[in-house]
């Protein structure tokens, strides 16, 4: 069997008499909306008007707050890692690298992209502190020591 199929001007006969059909109920099926949704239903389709001020409203322009220049200090962590904060505020502000525990002991690994770090110091201080990378630390010589020298030869302070 062969089925034709034609386009025709206007709307199909069934769209019609469903149309006509939700338009003569229309009060009943928004009833029923109402009922299922609790009123939010007719509240969607009627959006309440935008709030307007009471009174004057003083708009104060100015500058931001002036933000402090860092302190930084040179920190060696829980986690063996050698870095510069800033000591108001908490934030790290340079990673210079890592206490490794090998054979030897522990050594302080400089973070460069040579020892696979990820995000290498900047080269200006990877320069300055570049022999200080696989110093052996011991009873001697520890990371109260290592963070001084570091703190010397980049003029930041150690952590107290």
């Amino acid at each position: 069997m062969v089925e034709i199929f034609s386009k025709r001007e206007g709307p199909r006969r069934e769209d019609v008499h469903i149309w006509q059909l939700i338009q003569q109920n229309r009060g009943l099926i928004t009833k029923l909306a109402d009922h299922l949704s609790d009123g939010r239903y007719s509240k969607m389709g009627n959006p309440s008007p935008t709030p307007q001020p009471d009174g004057l409203i003083i708009h104060v322009g100015g500058s931001l707050a002036p933000t402090p220049e860092p302190v930084a200090r040179i920190r060696v962590t829980l986690n063996g890692r050698i870095i510069a904060v800033d000591v108001q505020s908490g934030r790290q502000i340079y990673h210079l690298g890592d206490l490794r525990e090998t054979g030897v002991g522990k050594i302080f690994t400089l973070a460069t992209a040579g020892n696979r770090y990820i995000a290498p110091l900047k080269t200006g201080l990877a320069e300055a502190i570049a022999d200080m990378d696989g110093v052996v630390l011991g009873d001697a010589y520890g990371p109260a020591e290592l963070a001084a020298d570091i703190g010397m030869r980049l003029d930041i302070p150690p952590e107290t």
